[in-house]
């Protein structure tokens, strides 16, 4: 792989994988391009909730608007310029918080290869 630059409008926006709620993600790095990590962006509508156990060594990076990221131990809120780390196993239930949010992420490994 080469040395690249991304910003949201370059990725492709889709519904998040097994989830009905109005949660998007873009792949931009993943498996398809020989690279060892996945990286894209996430948009998170208003008022939604997505619960899942991780399947990977996930890293979020709050760029807009605000989330909650609950586990078992307690939550955890996140705004612009913070990152929220989500270790493989963890239980989560992530939820936007007023107008929703626009994450980036990188998982290890390739998220969409478990969810195949």
């Amino acid at each position: 792989m080469k040395v690249q630059k991304f910003n949201v409008a370059d990725a492709n926006m889709v519904r998040s994988p097994g989830q009905d709620a109005d949660i998007f993600v873009g792949n931009l790095v993943d498996e398809k391009n020989g690279g060892p990590i996945t990286i894209g962006y996430g948009r998170y509508a208003p008022g939604q909730t997505l619960t899942e156990t991780i399947a990977v060594d996930d890293v979020m990076i709050v760029l807009e608007g605000r989330l909650a990221v609950s586990t078992g131990a307690g939550t955890v809120t996140a705004g612009p310029g913070e990152i929220v780390y989500m270790p493989k196993g963890e239980a989560v239930t992530i939820t936007t918080e007023g107008e929703g949010a626009l994450t980036a992420y990188v998982t290890y490994p390739h998220w969409a290869e478990v969810h195949d």
